[in-house]
Order: C-alpha cells, then sequence, then structure tokens
C-alpha cells in the first residue's frame, strides 16, 4: 500500500502531465495555421500572373515618359512607379516558381476576378461583372503608341492621364483579391499596392490638372 506521500507525489506528476498535454492541444488548436499552397486556377494564382501583366505595362509607360520629358517632378513620378512595380512584378513571379505553378495560366485572363469571394457575399466592388480577359486599366496598343510619340507637356498630360486609369485598375485587382485570398503573402502586397496608388491617383490628378 502507497504510503499518503508516495501518493501525493504521483498525483502532482499526473497533474502537471496532463496540464503539459493541455498546454499542448491548446497550442495546435490556437497558432496560425499556414495558408495552403494555392492552386493553378485559385484567386492567388491568377492575381499574381495578371497583376505582373499590369505592373509591367505601368514599368513601360514610366520609361517612355521619362526618355520625353525635363519635367522633375514627372520624371521622379515615373521613376517611383518603374522601381516599385518593377520589384513587385518580381516578388509575384517568385511566388508562382514557390507555388510550382506555370507562369502561363490555363484560362483567359481574369477569369480569377468573376468567381464569388471568400464568405459569399455579393462583391460590392463589381468585380464578378467583369468578363474574363478584361483587364481593367490597361492601355490600348494606340494609347501607348500615342504615348511614345509624344514629348513633353503633351507627352506629360497623356501619361498622366493613362497611368490614372492604369491605376485606378490596380486597385481594383488589388481589392478583387483581398475579397477572395486569406494568403498572407497576397493580401499583404495587395494591401500594398492599394495605398500606395491611391495616393499616387491623387498626386497625378493635382498634376494633370495644373496642366490643363
Amino acid at each position: 500500500m502507497a504510503k499518503p506521500a508516495g501518493r501525493l507525489i504521483a498525483a502532482a506528476v499526473v497533474a502537471a502531465v496532463v496540464l503539459v498535454a493541455g498546454s499542448l492541444a491548446i497550442g495546435r488548436f490556437t497558432a496560425p495555421v499556414p495558408p495552403s499552397t494555392p492552386s493553378n486556377t485559385s484567386a492567388e494564382a491568377g492575381f499574381s500572373r495578371d497583376m505582373q501583366v499590369h505592373h509591367n505595362q505601368a514599368v513601360e509607360m514610366a520609361l517612355l515618359i521619362r526618355d520625353a520629358t525635363d519635367d522633375p517632378d514627372v520624371r521622379l513620378l515615373a521613376y517611383d512607379i518603374a522601381t516599385s512595380q518593377a520589384n513587385q512584378s518580381g516578388q509575384m513571379l517568385a511566388w508562382l516558381n514557390t507555388w510550382g505553378l506555370p507562369q502561363l495560366a490555363s484560362e483567359p485572363s481574369m477569369t480569377w476576378m468573376t468567381r464569388p469571394t471568400i464568405d459569399g457575399s455579393p462583391d460590392t466592388h463589381g468585380h464578378t461583372g467583369n468578363l474574363p480577359g478584361a483587364m481593367p486599366g490597361l492601355a490600348t496598343t494606340a494609347q501607348m503608341d500615342e504615348l511614345a510619340a509624344a514629348t513633353g507637356p503633351e507627352a506629360e498630360v497623356i501619361f498622366l492621364e493613362l497611368m490614372i486609369a492604369h491605376h485606378k485598375g490596380g486597385v481594383e485587382m488589388a481589392e478583387a483579391v483581398l475579397a477572395r485570398s486569406n494568403n498572407t503573402v497576397v493580401t499583404d502586397l495587395a494591401r500594398a499596392i492599394v495605398k500606395a496608388q491611391v495616393s499616387e491617383i491623387s498626386v497625378m490628378e493635382s498634376m494633370l490638372a495644373a496642366r490643363r
């Protein structure tokens, strides 16, 4: 028959084991769950591919205006846009490589924006009304040719008009993925895009008004 002191020690050991086991279980239940790898047709993959295209055109537009004007404010804005969006485009290319997904989509561009939001609620930005292939804010070939042919103040106005529309489209795409993704790597960048481009839209609208 165990002595009372022995029973107390045994009970204490059992209690400690239960407490540790319970703590570990709580830790497993409360620890952040890493996001699963996006699929080839996920919003994350579609956003990564399409925003690369969108960003790369913005970089091209920014380089064109830097060659077409001597205005220091426009040139500084163009430099900021070119460097930031080239960097972000590289990040999104790297995501696809990390996820083991091809850079080319297996479906029309912007298809991901036609799909339901995470919670199934109506998309207040109207993204579900977009047709596959229609990339918001993207300049046409004719518009890009017009910018490339212009110089001086004329080029500045064309650039600002195109880039304001381009940024608004970029914000729309970023908000669309925020409504469709819980992947923190993707949503962190999307929020950064919204914040930066909304700010730049305000700056460009003021610059455009001063040139009209």
